[in-house]
């Protein structure tokens, strides 16, 4: 069996407070760095259509600005 490696952002640096993805087979994965026994399971097409929206600012009403 292969092993795919996580990728996480250039943006965490060396911090493990981050989110890491892979791809594998026809799914996109992702995972916690400081709790990688959750993985969640997503297809490429519905991952990127969450990074647009991501981008877009869709889901900045969901931040916690007061922390």
């Amino acid at each position: 069996m292969i092993q795919i490696k996580w990728q996480k952002s250039s943006f965490s640096s060396s911090s493990d407070n981050c989110v890491e993805v892979r791809a594998t087979h026809d799914l996109v994965e992702l995972r916690e760095s400081d709790d990688g026994d959750i993985i969640l399971r997503t297809t490429p097409a519905k991952f990127a259509a969450f990074l647009q929206d991501a981008k877009a600012g869709k889901f900045d009403h969901h931040a916690d600005r007061s922390a």
